[in-house]
């Protein structure tokens, strides 16, 4: 794969798998603001069967800095999940001028103290953006995921060669990235020369598929 991609704003459309089953439709956005802020916003609707109340509904947003192709600085997010048994809703500060952020919301008590930001630090849509970056075959890729008030590394390993992936009516050479140190719960993401924003995105719980976005089209 080639040199990094230069940020670009696009509009990706997804089917969203529940379980394996068909359950709805997400969006990936990115926006460009001032410069040189943009903002990443991810929308699943669940549509179907049970996905709804069980909180497939989600809406989050992660506004940030792009100091330069290789780095991206949070400076705000959010996240609303809405259903017929439950909603809730979580906005987070990123101020790096006291390397602190903190969260106020519908979070757990231990969630709303501070957290003492590192640089480097991002939220979970910008490493997806950052895994579309930084793959390259066989890379080790390593994170700090703060968002929520949770601190976590994340590790990821790149194949050692991209495979062909077929989306719908569409086929891709993309590279699989594996999260190493999810334990229980795995990300898988698929990504593809040339294109902005993954070709799948896959969380596994259990070693059962959860959560899989597979990409429609994107402009």
């Amino acid at each position: 794969m080639s040199a990094a991609p230069t940020l670009a704003p696009f509009v990706a459309r997804y089917e969203a798998r529940y379980h394996a089953k068909p359950a709805g439709d997400a969006t990936l956005r990115l926006v460009q603001l001032r410069s040189p802020q943009w903002r990443v916003d991810l929308g699943i609707e669940g549509r179907r069967g049970m996905a709804g109340v069980l909180g497939l509904n989600v809406q989050q947003s992660t506004v940030f800095d792009a100091l330069d192709d290789r780095s991206y600085r949070p400076l705000s997010q959010s996240t609303v999940r809405k259903g017929m048994l439950l909603g809730r809703t979580s906005t987070g500060v990123y101020d790096w001028a006291h390397a602190s952020a903190q969260w106020r919301g519908d979070l757990k008590q231990r969630h709303r103290a501070p957290v003492a930001l590192q640089a480097g630090d991002m939220s979970g849509l910008l490493i997806n953006l950052a895994i579309v970056r930084d793959a390259r075959p066989d890379a080790v890729l390593r994170y700090r995921f703060v968002e929520g008030g949770r601190v976590r590394e994340h590790v990821y390993q790149a194949a050692a060669a991209p495979e062909p992936v077929a989306v719908g009516e569409l086929s891709y050479s993309a590279l699989k990235v594996t999260r190493t140190n999810g334990g229980n719960d795995d990300t898988i993401v698929w990504v593809a020369e040339g294109v902005p924003t993954p070709i799948r995105i896959l969380q596994r719980e259990d070693g059962e598929d959860a959560v899989d976005l597979r990409l429609v089209g994107y402009e």
